[in-house]
């Protein structure tokens, strides 16, 4: 065969590996949530491999991964156990639809093995493949439940300031970050927005000096107003996360989850949760619905479905949606190409497997979750820069702040958070910059003293961010 005609990829020499790369990702790819132009010209990193809570880049630094890749990585990097059960599937069924009256035995076993670990009542499933998908499809569901009621005008879905549910233009309009609507033109019609029980800012959200727990009552209050405002007979339903991820780690008061659930009962208003970041262990219960004591209508969930070596998410029907839709006597016309792939299903399902066996939900509630609280709050809740310090289980967060006695935010808004997470880069760990706060999540089989090296490079970092913004 001729040189002209050869099909063979070019074998880039071992030093020069990471140029390629990233010539020719500067060249084709366009990355998520990231300006190309910058980062084209800073140079993207290559990561190449990983293994446990590490991962390693293509010139061999290696970095602790404390934010389980996006809140998803549970069981740590290289389980060959998960590794198997895709090959075995990919070797048996590499794929499948279920259009045409069709199932595979991965994915029937996935839907039952779910309907034990969710809240009481969800019998029904439904698959996807991220969790932007299972929210739009939430959304679309919600819908048709109150068609079938016969409650065509509950058209509204109420969702939180500064919560993240996804990128597609509904799930994009259902979030509450704003930064992500302008380049779209949204929120499309149908959305609204309540406040978030963010406590730490209460002050700055003109509630003054208030306890966590009368926040939390003044937030669910001050959202059954808004309620009221637009017409409970107009809300089709209220979508959250039991505890905030994307929109800076908001850590719900105790006393506002069982008001809004009081709430939404009164008025009528499906209670939508998206346990996206906070099912599977995460927040040492298998659902944050279960921590918080929820009831939720419907429930999505992805990321640690798999622990996210293969991409899949699922929505829950409680009882009442389960019974409608399922009893409808006509065609659910919505599904996706991949919804329940038998690889994906067959990596979920030994991965719920695996934490079941291993007990690692109880392990983040009773050990190493309790442990990774203590030694945060010890370690930064006097340090000059942190305002606050706030997390559950395996997630944790390091608000930085100007003045902490105050609580007086950085004027420039993100610049803290971008330097320290810079300092993070160049020293060997992941952590993530919402704004000004730090964020942790990482996988759930971390152990002890792994949890003592990645404090010990965090506060490195945050003490160089520090030094470099003159804060003593």
């Amino acid at each position: 065969m001729s040189a002209a005609k050869s099909t063979k990829l070019s074998k880039p020499k071992p030093k020069s590996k990471t140029r390629h790369w990233r010539a020719l990702d500067a060249a084709h790819h366009i990355h998520p949530f990231t300006e190309t132009r910058s980062l084209v010209a800073e140079g993207v990193r290559v990561i190449t491999r990983a293994k446990g809570i590490y991962i390693w880049d293509s010139d061999g630094k290696k970095l602790i991964d404390g934010m389980s890749g996006l809140w998803c990585v549970q069981l740590g990097y290289g389980n060959r156990e998960l590794a198997k059960a895709g090959c075995d599937a990919l070797n048996t069924l590499p794929y499948y639809n279920h259009f045409f009256k069709t199932t595979n035995p991965w994915t029937a076993e996935l839907s039952a093995k779910l309907t034990k670990l969710t809240p009481k009542g969800h019998d029904r499933v439904l698959f996807a493949n991220s969790g932007s998908e299972a929210n739009d499809t939430a959304l679309k569901l919600i819908r048709y439940y109150w068609n079938l009621m016969g409650k065509r005008d509950k058209k509204i879905h109420l969702s939180r300031a500064s919560s993240y549910h996804g990128v597609t233009m509904a799930t994009a309009s259902l979030s509450g970050l704003t930064p992500m609507h302008p380049q779209w033109d949204l929120p499309l019609p149908g959305f609204a927005k309540a406040p978030t029980p963010y406590w730490y800012g209460a002050k700055e959200g003109g509630y003054g000096d208030v306890t966590p727990d009368e926040f939390g009552i003044a937030i669910a209050r001050a959202t059954e107003q808004i309620i009221q405002e637009i017409g409970p007979d107009r809300i089709a339903s209220f979508s959250a996360e039991p505890v905030q991820g994307a929109g800076g780690l908001i850590v719900p008061p105790s006393s506002y989850w069982p008001e809004m659930a009081r709430i939404c009962k009164k008025h009528d208003i499906l209670l939508h949760t998206d346990e996206v970041v906070t099912g599977f262990g995460r927040l040492g219960s298998w659902f944050g619905s279960e921590a918080y004591g929820l009831e939720p209508d419907i429930m999505t969930m992805a990321k640690g479905l798999s622990s996210g070596y293969q991409p899949i998410s699922a929505v829950s029907l409680g009882k009442r949606m389960g019974d409608a839709i399922a009893g409808a006597e006509e065609e659910l016309v919505h599904g996706y190409t991949y919804s329940g792939h038998p690889v994906a299903s067959a990596v979920a399902l030994k991965n719920l497997e695996i934490l079941e066996r291993e007990r690692i939900v109880s392990r983040v509630k009773k050990r190493i979750g309790p442990y990774f609280q203590h030694r945060l709050r010890e370690t930064f809740e006097d340090h000059p820069l942190i305002g606050e310090v706030r997390g559950i289980g395996m997630l944790g967060a390091m608000e930085m702040v100007a003045d902490k006695n105050t609580r007086r935010h950085f004027e420039k808004l993100g610049h803290a958070g971008m330097i320290c997470r810079d300092h993070c880069f160049h020293n060997g760990l992941i952590m993530r910059a919402i704004r000004d706060t730090m964020v942790l999540a990482p996988p759930l089989v971390i152990a002890e003293e792994e949890v003592e090296k990645l404090l010990v490079k965090a506060k490195l970092c945050l003490d160089m961010t520090a030094r470099d913004l003159g804060v003593r």
